[in-house]
């Protein structure tokens, strides 16, 4: 205690210390406010329950073109002018980062850096690529945590030194080739290799998957969509993406075959390759079209639980790192029988965009959070999809 005293009296903290981009603010009291729960012990990752990651995608954006940033709206106001207002210290931070790579202006960055000023406004919009970045946090976070599970003090050491911020603007923006991460264990010196003895690739990939059901991307890839090579863009650069689509293969006059397919990226061939392929009875357009979608990819997820997340989601590493002390919750009997669905918040990332969305965002605590918990207990009919929460995958895909 006078230890503490000493030091409340004689610290020098400005507020200038404090981070000026509210989302950071945001990200950091969260997760430290988190840590005081009671929350599960987390077991090492080789003994945690393994988990999969379904979004539901159509014909969304994946990453914004150039033409889409250049072009105005109605009002004469272009996608990235826009985003630049609103995310204006991030920019400032974009432009800084930009100028150490020999970029002086705006129009040299859309003649030299044109791949980096994409990601960096898709990843502050409503696109797959964004929530593909933020639901590969799980695999860098179980990456992390299963050397660090084996790993030595000496070894640890040696390894902090070779986890490297991927950029120097760290969550603000990075480029197309690499997706961005807090930190990355890096591989160029060869004095990681205590670090990587190739066990934590594996390890994370038994226990985690991310399966996107891209319905159209069969048709997408046949008329040369540019949203196919996007997406094939994005399982090239994450190992533990799959696409999941359904194919339409004409058998004769007016009739067809649909197949539920599933592929993956082959890093040794270099190209994109069928995993599964399972013929369905007739076209999957029964009932709604998103929840049809999500059925018909459920069977390609692995693991004991399913996370259902939409394409206006994100997802941040420090959250990732707690995944295994969330799971521990299927192992606890709370009444009668253990759970089949654990509720997590959703944060809106879109309330800063007006007065009308920051209102809508904050009904997400009443109507979503609350409501929903209404509705799973004592009323027993909450049947949810689309939301950060975290089902019983057993119990649920017996259930359509």
């Amino acid at each position: 205690q006078i230890r503490r005293l000493h030091t409340i009296l004689t610290s020098r903290d400005s507020m200038q210390n404090i981070p000026v981009n509210l989302e950071a603010r945001r990200r950091i009291s969260f997760f430290t406010n988190s840590l005081f729960m009671n929350m599960p012990h987390a077991p090492q990752v080789e003994k945690m329950m393994a988990f999969s990651v379904l979004t539901p995608y159509y014909s969304e954006e994946v990453v914004y073109s150039k033409e889409q940033l250049r072009v105005g709206n109605e009002d004469g106001i272009s996608t990235l002018y826009y985003l630049q207002t609103i995310y204006d210290d991030e920019w400032k931070n974009f432009m800084e980062r930009m100028k150490r790579e020999g970029m002086n202006n705006e129009r040299d960055i859309w003649t030299d850096k044109l791949s980096d000023l994409r990601s960096w406004a898709s990843y502050r919009g409503q696109t797959l690529s964004r929530t593909v970045r933020g639901m590969m946090y799980y695999y860098k976070a179980l990456k992390l945590l299963a050397f660090l599970d084996s790993a030595s003090e000496i070894e640890t050491q040696e390894g902090a030194r070779e986890l490297v911020p991927l950029n120097q603007e760290n969550s603000n923006g990075s480029n197309l080739e690499r997706s961005p991460s807090p930190m990355t264990l890096s591989k160029a010196s060869s004095s990681a290799s205590l670090l990587f003895k190739g066990h934590e690739y594996g390890t994370a990939l038994m226990k985690f998957t991310y399966v996107i059901a891209c319905q159209i991307y069969g048709a997408q890839k046949e008329r040369k969509d540019p949203h196919a090579d996007e997406i094939l863009y994005l399982m090239k650069n994450n190992e533990a993406l799959r696409v999941a689509y359904v194919d339409e293969v004409p058998t004769g006059r007016d009739a067809k075959e649909y197949y539920s397919v599933l592929v993956k990226f082959d890093q040794q061939l270099d190209k994109e390759v069928e995993i599964y392929r399972v013929k369905l009875p007739g076209p999957i357009k029964l009932g709604e079209g998103k929840p049809e979608n999500q059925n018909h990819a459920i069977i390609f997820t692995r693991g004991d639980a399913v996370q259902t997340i939409d394409m206006n989601q994100d997802n941040y590493f420090e959250e990732a790192l707690k995944m295994r002390n969330l799971l521990e919750e299927y192992r606890h009997n709370y009444g009668l029988r253990k759970p089949t669905i654990l509720g997590v918040r959703e944060n809106i990332f879109t309330g800063s965009v007006s007065s009308l969305a920051w209102f809508m965002s904050a009904q997400e605590t009443s109507f979503v959070t609350l409501g929903q918990r209404v509705l799973a207990n004592p009323l027993k009919v909450r049947m949810h999809y689309g939301h950060p929460d975290v089902f019983d995958r057993f119990w649920f895909i017996t259930r359509g």
